[in-house]
């Protein structure tokens, strides 16, 4: 890995670069989407199925297009004991964690006969995308559908391709069996967006939409926000690890790597205030990118958007830490909480040698569904917040309003809108 010296130009020129991958910077690829999106909003079924037999080499039709209770209980059958039992004990983890951030309604009444408050209430049906292309990934279908079961979204449908013979990856169906997915399609790309976002003849119109995917489910759910909700357009994968003298190398090395293994466009990023610890965990990453599985997907990463980035002291290594704003931060120092008081923004933070990255991807609880590409220091991680609604309540009485009633016209003829004044008025001629 490239070993670079922390000033305000190459701060400059790293941020820029990591930027690069945004999907901001996906113009080549939007023209293709909205013509993709287009088609399926006018000819529905149609338009849907032909894509899927063109990208997906699957033949499917109407009644095929929906995953049936046979075969949910076929891929049971494929999928190993052991890895049911993980995926069940997961999800009590992810339920518990995410059942502390339920929030309730509440109302405000004041002896003047005035009442406020606060409704909350699920959205109605949400749409969960989940990626079938290079790797089956059942952890995304716990993270974004459990916590919408805890917000009590009455209704939870599930896109996710197919292969040339018309099967999903069985352990995805088993996932969303176990997490309470009401109903699954066969269905990706832009055009299951797009059949979420409008409905067709099959597949039903949505609230909101949920999931990871490529560029052009990137790009698809940004088209048609505003006509439906959606989570956020993620970029690729990242992690910065932020380590002193008292980091082990290797630990880090493989954090960095287990990221890197995602995407040829993640980032992996070491900060540290150590020369010493920054070579061994270059020497740690090349050592260890030809025995893993997916080696030629991490050495792009590695080379286009990995860095070790030497700091002088530790406030300049967390300066440039909260300037990144990483999807993942490991605090790998001689005292990890103190540290983390002083980051301020991350998607998730973890504390210590022993938490290591994976370990909130699929088991710790807290959703793994993060801000990339620097909305970190704007955005959260998908929570029940992201499947509720919020409305104000507002009561008052003839009574609370009376001694009100001639601020509130003043207030509004001060901004030239008298019918707002007479609305008020009236109540007391």
């Amino acid at each position: 890995m490239r070993i670079i010296t922390l000033n305000e130009d190459t701060k400059k020129d790293i941020l820029s670069n990591l930027l690069k991958r945004s999907p901001d910077n996906y113009g080549s690829y939007e023209a293709t989407v909205k013509e993709i999106v287009e088609d399926i909003h006018i000819n529905g079924d149609n338009a849907l199925l032909k894509y899927t037999e063109k990208f997906d080499k699957a033949k499917l039709d109407k009644t095929s297009m929906r995953v049936t209770k046979e075969e949910i209980e076929e891929a049971y059958k494929e999928v190993d004991s052991e890895l049911l039992d993980i995926i069940r004990k997961a999800i009590v983890n992810i339920r518990d964690y995410h059942e502390k951030q339920k929030q309730y309604s509440w109302f405000d009444s004041k002896e003047n006969g005035s009442m406020l408050g606060q409704k909350i209430t699920p959205i109605e049906k949400v749409g969960v995308y989940v990626p079938g292309g290079k790797a089956a990934y059942p952890s995304s279908v716990l993270m974004n559908v459990i916590p919408a079961k805890v917000a009590g979204v009455k209704q939870i449908v599930m896109t996710t391709p197919c292969d040339s013979e018309g099967k999903v990856y069985p352990t995805t169906l088993v996932a969303a069996n176990e997490a309470g997915v009401d109903v699954v399609y066969k269905a990706g790309g832009a055009q299951a967006i797009a059949a979420l976002a409008y409905g067709t003849q099959t597949i039903p119109k949505v609230d909101k939409i949920v999931g990871p995917g490529n560029i052009f489910v990137a790009l698809a759910k940004r088209n048609v926000f505003g006509h439906v909700s959606i989570d956020s357009v993620a970029g690729p994968s990242e992690i910065l690890v932020l380590a002193d003298e008292t980091a082990n190398p290797r630990f880090v090395a493989a954090d960095l790597l287990s990221q890197a293994e995602h995407d040829e466009m993640a980032s992996a990023i070491l900060v540290t205030t150590s020369p010493e610890l920054a070579k061994k965990v270059s020497d740690e990453v090349e050592a260890f990118i030809p025995v893993l599985s997916r080696t030629e997907i991490m050495r792009k990463s590695i080379d286009n958007y990995g860095y070790i980035l030497l700091a002088s002291n530790m406030q300049e290594a967390i300066d440039v830490v909260n300037d990144i704003a990483s999807e993942h931060l490991e605090i790998v120092t001689a005292n990890p909480f103190d540290t983390m008081t002083k980051i301020s923004n991350a998607g998730a933070i973890f504390l210590g040698s022993y938490s290591s990255e994976p370990l909130g991807d699929y088991f710790a609880g807290p959703n793994h569904v993060l801000p990339t590409n620097g909305t970190a220091k704007f955005f959260s991680p998908l929570s029940v917040d992201d499947f509720i609604k919020k409305s104000s309540i507002i009561y008052y009485s003839k009574e609370a309003l009376e001694p009100l009633h001639k601020d509130i016209e003043k207030f509004a003829e001060a901004e030239h809108l008298t019918a707002h004044a007479n609305s008020i008025k009236v109540r007391f001629e």
